[in-house]
């Protein structure tokens, strides 16, 4: 896939909004994958508010099922259909190629190290001037919108 240039020569990173964006539409068709599998597994139960876990079939479906598709999605796509719907794609930092699979299952691990201290490594997007959250410095990613990269790497200002 050839990206975009601004005049400048500079890649466009995607800033938190328009990732946000992408994230939510992202959950929502993961809600619609996994919810109806857990009712038809659990039924009522599922519904049960005060059950944060509901066994082993609920983690496979609720965390493994998600992961797997997501990280699918990623290397196919280099990205999922949230960031295929905003026109963004996931790259290497360095060299502004699609990422191997184990940096985009570092990725993946990585939200959720970025979740835990109240979202603090998303947050982080709004404020790097790369905009790279805790996941992507992990893996060495950048989230880009769909604009040239020049074939010489990414800028690393």
């Amino acid at each position: 896939m050839i990206l975009t240039e601004k005049p400048n020569n500079k890649p466009v990173y995607a800033g938190l909004w328009i990732r946000t964006w992408a994230m939510l539409i992202d959950s929502v068709l993961i809600m619609i994958l996994t919810l109806p599998i857990i009712n038809a597994i659990y039924g009522e139960q599922s519904k049960d508010g005060y059950r944060y876990f509901l066994g082993s079939w609920d983690f496979l479906i609720s965390y493994v099922l998600p992961a797997v598709v997501v990280i699918v999605f990623w290397i196919y796509k280099s990205a999922t259909p949230g960031k295929l719907y905003t026109k963004l794609t996931i790259v290497d930092a360095k060299t502004g190629e699609k990422p191997s699979i184990k940096q985009f299952i570092i990725r993946y691990l990585g939200y959720y190290i970025s979740l835990i201290p109240l979202g603090l490594g998303f947050i982080w997007i709004h404020y790097d001037k790369r905009k790279q959250g805790w996941h992507d410095k992990m893996a060495g990613t950048v989230v880009l919108e769909e604009k040239p990269v020049s074939e010489k790497g990414l800028d690393k200002s």
